[in-house]
């Protein structure tokens, strides 16, 4: 069936676009047909953005959703990752938690506008099960490390578990297998070149934290003398199928490798500002043309899922950074969010814009709130002031998830009772951790 969504400022992030002022969007199944402005055409369904911002849905580069329910867990701690989150998992973590995690997660991702996620767990099955259920877009990658993990007794045990993930969702339309080596301090050289020998095999994307923890970099400098980048490189991890998350310890000459290698960066300013790691250089990447892509990481670091807060974090580090205010415009903050998101998980042929034939994943953001008006524009609308409380409506391939604030095919209080139950049991475990 056909839907018109009309009256609104229409942000295509077509490549050269501006802001088109009462303009429409036409979807034709799962696809954008047209975009235009004045007279909407007809369609089976007619969709009123009520003077609101129509968008390509947003695309959350990096994220752990299933430990949505760990969320606020010991924040603020040294080293929560080996004192607090990996021993908490190994007690806790078992594909019922995945499963109801990752729903509670795809909720807040739909009311957010994040219409396409990349993912990076244990049980990932789970996930991937959730994210059809949901309707959402995601890129779905099983954890490969190098001892037990919740879901598999052996290590690098991932790497087959991956595997079968990919049999199972090869050629799904909205969910896309992947594998998922940890990071190069918890997955050993052998290991990393198999997962990229098996991506290759498979065809299928991988995601690799990189450059993220000061100890990784002294480690890899102390037993290598170069940086995580040019170690990567010289074992053959850096290709065209990658997304390198964080990358915050980088230099010009790793951007130079990364670019050369076509992988995607996936930025995490709130995260890792939160965890004390500093700010990854985006500048320098966008500058270098890296495909640079916004994430939050998961609901334990950032806390968010949407993108929102990353947006407003990516301006304003890189401002305050740089001491220059025309650094990061609201424009290209917006592309980081869409578009260049996209680009970061290398699926801009098919998501990232609204144009002729691309999927049609689209937001509206309402602009009836206080904190909206008066709307001159739209683009420092959604960075400035937007929150994800004022998403209205989200489509994913054409099929209608939200609108109106309302996610019909979700029972969202059964979802957030079974959180709550799930929560409970993750607090009386901590205190054994």
């Amino acid at each position: 069936m056909s839907v018109c969504i009309h009256n609104g400022w229409v942000l295509s992030m077509a490549p050269g676009s501006e802001a088109i002022a009462d303009g429409f969007v036409v979807i034709e199944s799962d696809r954008v047909e047209r975009v235009g402005t004045g007279a909407p055409p007809p369609a089976d369904t007619m969709i009123d953005a009520g003077g609101g911002i129509v968008l390509p849905g947003m695309v959350n580069t990096h994220t752990h959703l299933a430990m949505a329910l760990f969320r606020s867990l010991a924040d603020d701690r040294a080293d929560r990752l080996r004192r607090v989150l990996f021993p908490l998992e190994s007690r806790v973590v078992d594909a019922d938690l995945v499963y109801h995690a990752t729903l509670h997660a795809l909720i807040e991702l739909i009311e957010g506008g994040v219409t396409t996620f990349a993912d990076m767990y244990y049980f990932e099955e789970e996930s991937a099960r959730a994210t059809r259920e949901a309707g959402l877009r995601g890129v779905v990658g099983e954890t490969v490390v190098n001892f037990a993990a919740p879901d598999e007794p052996e290590p690098h045990g991932g790497l087959d578990r991956a595997r079968r993930l990919v049999a199972a969702y090869r050629g799904d339309p909205l969910v896309t297998p992947a594998i998922a080596p940890h990071a190069p301090y918890t997955v050993d050289d052998a290991h990393l070149r198999a997962c990229v020998a098996a991506s290759e095999e498979l065809d299928v994307p991988m995601m690799l934290h990189l450059a993220e923890m000061p100890f990784e970099v002294e480690a890899i400098q102390k037993a290598y003398g170069v940086s995580p980048v040019r170690r990567m490189h010289d074992i053959g991890v850096l290709n065209r199928r990658l997304t390198a998350v964080h990358c915050v310890f980088t230099d010009e000459a790793d951007h130079r490798l990364l670019s050369e290698h076509d992988v995607g960066v996936a930025h995490n300013p709130i995260a890792n500002a939160k965890g004390g790691k500093g700010f990854a250089p985006a500048k320098a990447m966008a500058d270098a043309d890296l495909r640079l892509g916004l994430a939050t990481d998961g609901p334990m670091s950032g806390n968010r899922l949407d993108l929102f807060p990353a947006m407003r974090a990516a301006a304003y580090i890189h401002k305050g950074i740089a001491q220059d205010a025309t650094v990061f415009p609201a424009k290209e903050i917006v592309h980081l969010a869409t578009m260049g998101g996209a680009r970061a998980l290398h699926m801009e042929e098919r998501i990232g814009s609204l144009e002729p034939g691309k999927q049609a994943d689209v937001i509206v953001i309402a602009t009836d709130s206080v904190a909206m008006q008066p709307l001159h524009d739209p683009w420092s609308a959604v960075v400035y002031a937007a929150t994800a409380g004022d998403v209205n409506t989200t489509i994913v391939a054409g099929r209608v998830l939200m609108q109106d604030r309302r996610i019909p095919h979700l029972d969202r209080g059964a979802i957030m009772a079974r959180s709550r139950e799930i929560g409970a049991r993750i607090r009386e475990t901590l205190g054994e951790v």
